[in-house]
């Protein structure tokens, strides 16, 4: 079984919560790691999507960063919100 990770970087322009995290986040950008694995058998190459977790600032802890695992449904609704809230 193969697994591929892809990395991307997100902006946040306002505080925004995600599920998962049970704290406000600041805005920023925020690294999203995604952790896919390839469907074997097919006659091309496909790959399904079995993690994704985002890098926070750790609670309490100046500078430091802890990995929270998310649901890709949940980022796309806090990034949906966050658009609609304005400049």
């Amino acid at each position: 079984m193969t697994i591929r990770s892809r990395r991307e970087t997100v902006t946040f322009r306002h505080p925004f919560y995600i599920r998962g995290v049970d704290r406000e986040l600041p805005p920023g950008c925020y690294e999203i790691v995604t952790d896919e694995e390839a469907i074997e058998g097919l006659t091309f190459s496909a790959y399904r999507r079995i993690a994704t977790s985002i890098m926070v600032p750790a609670e309490g802890a100046h500078h430091a960063m802890e990995t929270v695992s998310i649901g890709s449904v949940d980022l796309a609704n806090a990034q949906a919100i966050d658009a609609c809230a304005g400049p």
